[in-house]
């Protein structure tokens, strides 16, 4: 293996515990000793050098500065600290000033070596010693005049051979995925984040969300008092929609009701209501609607409409078979109307909001969370300085973004499984459709999603930030997606827009799947309008990791 490693052994010698350091590289036993062997190395501990730890906000930024000083000769980065190797004659006082920073920004004191700088100062030694011989080699290769020439002090290092491998993109990526379970494993507030909380929203709002308006808060002001008035408040409370909490005897206390906000609907029927039907005479029932909830104001508007026009035709059909003249008959010779509609409802009989709203519930809650946990696993080990000490290593580039975005998928996948199954237990909404067409359109989305993490994550530089972005990228994806409102309704700027959103896509396919039992070649728009965005999404985002990469 291509790899470098610190191995330690231990052992009894007489009742004193000891402990052996070995170093390993490039499959080679360089070195190995007791840990005050190693730090008095050379190599580690030059002559005329003194090391110090400095304490700084955003010590990657400061890195840089202080590599670039006089008289610095090794700075690395630490954690949230920057362990520096300088000449005697710069101290501790002039690297603070050198770098701009009062007493109070900065924390440095001197420290002796430390097994991690023995790390790292014996691996760059071997990387330089490695490429060294390289070119040698190179140099024997083209000049055959230049063979006799001494070796450069590498000894029983392997000559290279055609056929040995060299470093690929995807080097280190199981060794990401394996660190990133672990850190998954290690965080029970993560696992609660990506495995409870979605069945708890899914579950929330399945019940919360709900566009059906039923028992609306209703007062009577019943100034008639006989039978037809009350057959109509009857039918008022018979439909559901109304549900009679009051009914006054005066003007006054009619109006308190809408005041204080008691009741959403008033309805003030006339002294002479059945005088006037029994004349065959037109009466006006006013119905008072509280309009500061446009939803239950339009329930209410049409409710009432229908309640005055069915209440009519009964009235018509009454005096028409009284008088032996009808438009129209049934089949039985019973007065009819002569036009009979008789709709039907498709996919979702009962008119339920679940059925409507949990399938887009399932995309909305699976971009949370792939967005916010991919985007904070990023950020997380910048803030640590963990992802500057990943850079340094063997991992390559494509095995460091695979590996911090694959253990997250399949969570995802996990989490898109278990809130269907929410979905058909809980809410009752059976997938018609092919399950197996909707799992892979799910994984392509999520991987989409995952690109919107990662382009997060590339922008953010604390997981303040990510939070912040994350929901600049999740307020649209609620209310432009037709997630709640529907898209053919909002102005054509912003239906345009509406398409650069991936959720958009997804939840039209969930809908189509679940609810209509739709084929893929019914969804081949909306799949190819997710596999765009997947693309594009994608393509930024890796190009702009990879920046961060170099």
């Amino acid at each position: 293996s291509d790899v470098t490693l610190l191995v330690t052994t231990h052992y009894m010698d007489e009742a004193e515990r000891c402990t052996d350091v070995g170093y390993i590289f490039m499959s080679r036993l360089l070195v190995l000793g007791k840990p005050a062997e190693l730090k008095s190395l050379p190599e580690v501990s030059p002559p005329g050098t003194n090391r110090y730890e400095l304490r700084v906000n955003r010590p990657a930024e400061r890195l840089s500065e202080l590599r670039c000083l006089k008289g610095v000769q090794d700075a690395t980065l630490f954690g949230e600290t920057v362990h520096v190797m300088v000449d005697q004659r710069l101290t501790s006082e002039f690297l603070v000033d050198a770098l701009g920073l009062s007493a109070s920004e900065a924390d440095i004191r001197e420290i002796p070596p430390t097994l991690e700088d023995v790390f790292v100062t014996l691996t760059r030694n071997a990387e330089e010693n490695a490429s060294e011989l390289q070119t040698r080699i190179a140099v024997q290769t083209e000049h055959p005049a230049a063979r006799g020439v001494q070796s450069l002090g590498v000894e029983k290092a392997p000559r290279p051979s055609g056929n040995e491998r060299k470093g690929r993109t995807t080097d280190g990526l199981i060794a990401v995925m394996v660190k990133e379970f672990f850190h998954i494993r290690r965080q029970p507030s993560t696992i609660f984040f990506m495995l409870v909380v979605p069945v708890m929203q899914t579950i929330i709002f399945g019940y919360a969300i709900d566009t059906q308006i039923e028992h609306i808060p209703t007062v009577v002001f019943n100034m008639d008092g006989r039978v037809q008035s009350d057959e109509l408040i009857e039918a008022f409370v018979n439909t559901r929609r109304f549900t009679l909490i009051e009914e006054v005897y005066d003007e006054a206390s009619f109006d308190r009701a809408f005041t204080s906000g008691e009741a959403k609907v008033g309805i003030k029927i006339p002294p002479n209501y059945s005088d006037r039907l029994i004349r065959g005479e037109q009466v006006t029932v006013q119905v008072l609607i509280d309009g500061s909830d446009s939803q239950v104001a339009t329930t209410a508007l049409n409710t009432s409409q229908l309640i005055g026009v069915n209440a009519s035709i009964a009235r018509a059909r009454t005096m028409a078979e009284a008088a032996q003249i009808a438009p129209a008959r049934d089949p039985t010779g019973r007065a009819d109307l002569p036009v009979e509609i008789r709709p039907r409802l498709l996919y979702n009989p009962d008119l339920k909001s679940a059925h409507f709203f949990v399938p887009g519930l399932v995309g909305i809650i699976l971009q949370l969370v792939t967005l916010f946990l991919t985007s904070f696993a990023i950020v997380r080990e910048r803030e640590l300085g963990t992802l500057e000490q990943l850079f340094v290593t063997p991992v390559g580039r494509t095995g460091l973004l695979l590996g911090k975005l694959v253990p997250y998928a399949a969570v995802g996948f996990v989490e898109t499984l278990i809130v269907m199954t929410v979905m058909i237990y809980v809410f009752g909404v059976p997938i018609r459709g092919d399950v197996w067409l909707l799992m892979s359109l799910a994984m392509l989305f999520m991987v989409c999603s995952l690109g919107l993490g990662l382009l997060v994550s590339t922008i953010a530089k604390s997981q303040v930030e990510a939070v912040q972005f994350a929901f600049v990228v999740m307020l649209p994806s609620v209310l432009l997606s037709g997630f709640v409102f529907p898209r053919s309704e909002m102005p054509l700027p912003i239906y345009l827009a509406t398409f650069a959103i991936p959720v958009t896509y997804f939840i039209e396919i969930l809908r189509g799947i679940v609810l209509r039992g739709s084929g893929f070649w019914d969804l081949v728009p909306m799949v190819e309008g997710l596999v765009v965005c997947c693309a594009v999404v994608l393509v930024v985002s890796v190009s702009r990791f990879r920046k961060q990469l170099d």
